[in-house]
């Protein structure tokens, strides 16, 4: 998964796996999410919103399920 580093204060990598619909997710405070069942939009909104730590709070970490990677 290519992995690009995000201007938030509480994320600092974002990747994307099309072929399985997982957003992976490194937060700067520590601790790797893969979140399960994102669509390809979700994933283009939350890297061209405004505030992407805002976008990630309210569109995708109360909504899909995920899973603690480390």
């Amino acid at each position: 998964m290519d992995m690009k580093p995000v201007r938030s204060r509480d994320l600092a990598l974002v990747g994307y796996d099309v072929a399985t619909s997982i957003l992976e997710v490194v937060f700067r405070a520590g601790g790797v999410y893969r979140y399960q069942g994102v669509p390809e939009s979700v994933y283009h909104e939350l890297m061209a919103a405004s505030s992407i730590g805002t976008f990630f709070q309210k569109n995708i970490k109360t909504q899909y399920s995920f899973t603690k990677v480390s």
